[in-house]
């Protein structure tokens, strides 16, 4: 699991960004970033300078002490400003609530730097096997 967290921090998630055609990524990448959406997906919006969604947890498991990196980015695709914010927990089958306070850019990208996944979440077949 630390091989793909350090891999993913190699690639960004180029989300609802004017700048995603630009944004090539090595194959590794794309595979790490590719194993990555199965297992969470992103969804945010800009209101202000506040810049908040949520993280959905796609996995039967916990996603603890997740960290979220922000960038900001002109039109030509450099990156104008960087915030990080922590999502504490992202329940399995669940989705969390993030917000930053952003500056104004053309675009953001938002990569989710680095997580733990905690516990496993027995069925309640095998929860009624255990009895």
């Amino acid at each position: 699991m630390r091989k793909l967290v350090a891999g993913w921090l190699c690639c960004t998630v180029a989300m609802f960004s004017a700048v995603a055609p630009a944004i090539v990524p090595s194959p590794a990448a794309a595979q790490v970033q590719e194993s990555l959406d199965r297992v969470f997906r992103l969804e945010w919006s800009k209101e202000g300078q506040k810049l908040s969604g949520y993280v959905h947890n796609l996995t039967s498991r916990y996603a603890a002490r997740m960290r979220l990196r922000v960038e900001g980015v002109d039109a030509s695709g450099n990156i104008v400003a960087t915030h990080r914010t922590w999502v504490p927990d992202v329940p399995p089958n669940n989705r969390t609530f993030f917000e930053v306070k952003v500056g104004d850019a053309a675009a953001y990208r938002i990569t989710i730097e680095s997580y733990n996944l905690i516990q496993e979440i027995a069925s309640i077949g095998d929860r009624w096997r255990a009895r």
